[in-house]
């Protein structure tokens, strides 16, 4: 919105206002790194600042605005990333301590996309241990600019209190068993989950390479298309890149004809689910009302056995991730992610091929879903607003089957999610849904992204 401090407005804007000269980026990265100074110094979402490189990319975007040049889609804008992905010019801790001090030779290939695009990367942000479930012992976890007893979210915690503190204009996160769409559902934002292949993982250290997967955390749909589109794409250099057509997606996803089909389990929605996030699909469906045509669906019932053994897929592949650190390590190490490498040494291969089997058949039976309906409409989270002390209940872990039945089995499957912010709830905390569509079929997962945020509305961030 237009009317809101200049570091809330959309990415969108913000780059319009620096094509057109109403802005400076050297003078917008200066504003945002004194904020980031001053106000992350309670927060603590970022890892590190990267304020020499930042302000040296911001001038020469200013340069090419003054010599006229082709400007890139994300032209001076101030981005933050995950710091689990590589870059030559800061280190890359990936939340733990046996990397405190690694610099990889390279950039990630979405970072190096990013800084062709004309992006700022302002910083790095803070992320769980090795971007599991908890973060590392001498690690303060980021704190929700929504309040501080609410949880953040986790793995890239950093990154979703960073964009609701207007701390950045858009930032990368990773996700695995649910680490976008957790910290976007928990903060507010929209929180992009591509599909498995459309955004390359070269440069980015894994916590399990199979289920693994890049994406935006902003305040808006477009904002997340826009960030989309310039990450998006063929890369050589990660084996399980597709290779195929990377679409326009801010032009195309206002082009689909309407009104679109939405699936809902009705089951799925509610069993185990707390009536207030069932309550918000009951709320946005009737929000939408004829714009959307609701047809009732049922979920292949392997979700479950996915997301209670999530852990044991995650585990094998993190272990030897970690092959050069662990055990020889482990001292170094806090108890959530030394848990799951532990899981990694037990699990048989046995266990993880018929995993990988079952993954194959949800995926198959999950994508036949979409030639009944265009998205499926679910919760992210089994409760709303989830605050730090309902977070360490045994039965409510990040890591735990009922918390993860919503996310862990789409990356399993690779299907692309979106969360969206719906509106606040009593106590004053933000609510959300999620969307998911076809695999590869992000423009209309977008599509139904801004149909929903048109009739739930923008969200007024908390003025820090």
């Amino acid at each position: 919105m237009q009317n809101d401090p200049l570091h809330f407005q959309s990415l969108s804007g913000v780059c319009r206002q620096l094509k057109s000269g109403a802005l400076s980026s050297v003078e917008l990265t200066r504003y945002m790194l004194e904020r980031c100074q001053s106000v992350d110094a309670n927060l603590g979402s970022y890892a590190r600042l990267m304020a020499d490189s930042a302000l040296a990319e911001a001038a020469a975007c200013d340069r090419a605005q003054h010599q006229g040049d082709a400007l890139g889609a994300l032209h001076g804008v101030p981005i933050a990333i995950k710091d689990l992905l590589f870059t030559k010019d800061a280190v890359t801790a990936s939340g733990t301590e046996v990397m405190k001090d690694f610099r990889a030779d390279f950039d990630a290939t979405v970072v190096t996309r990013l800084r062709e695009a004309g992006a700022v990367i302002i910083g790095k942000t803070q992320l769980t241990e090795g971007a599991y479930g908890s973060h590392h012992p001498s690690i303060k976890a980021p704190l929700n600019p929504w309040s501080v007893d609410a949880w953040s979210g986790v793995s890239s915690s950093g990154s979703g209190v960073a964009v609701a503190a207007g701390l950045a204009f858009a930032a990368l996160g990773s996700d695995t068993g649910g680490s976008i769409r957790f910290p976007s559902a928990c903060n507010g934002l929209v929180g992009l989950k591509p599909t498995y292949g459309r955004v390359s993982l070269h440069g980015a250290f894994p916590l399990a390479n199979s289920l693994d997967h890049i994406g935006p955390m902003t305040r808006n749909v477009e904002d997340a298309a826009r960030v989309l589109g310039v990450i998006a794409g063929f890369d050589s250099k990660d084996p399980n890149s597709v290779d195929t057509v990377v679409p326009g997606y801010v032009s195309a996803m206002g082009n689909l004809q309407q009104p679109l089909t939405v699936g809902v389990d009705w089951s799925y929605v509610t069993e185990g689910v707390a009536p207030s996030a069932t309550q918000v699909i009951h709320d946005a469906i009737a929000a939408v009302g004829d714009h959307v045509e609701v047809k009732e669906i049922a979920m292949p019932p392997s979700y479950h056995r996915l997301a209670v053994d999530w852990g044991k897929t995650c585990a094998v592949e993190c272990l030897r991730a970690h092959a050069d650190f662990y055990p020889a390590q482990a001292s170094k190490y806090g108890p959530g992610l030394i848990w799951l490498l532990e899981l990694g040494r037990s699990t048989s291969a046995e266990e993880y091929a018929e995993l990988q089997a079952l993954r194959d058949l949800f995926r198959d039976q999950l994508e036949a879903l979409f030639t009944q309906v265009d998205v499926v409409l679910a919760p992210t989270m089994p409760i709303t607003a989830p605050t730090v002390d309902e977070m360490e209940r045994s039965s409510l872990r990040a890591d735990s089957a009922p918390f993860l039945s919503f996310t862990a089995p789409f990356d399993y499957s690779g299907h692309p999610t979106l969360n969206l912010p719906a509106g606040i709830n009593p106590e004053g905390m933000p609510r959300s849904l999620q969307l998911i569509a076809a695999r590869f079929d992000e423009i209309k997962l977008l599509a139904a992204g801004v149909l929903f945020e048109k009739v739930l509305g923008p969200l007024e961030y908390p003025q820090l």
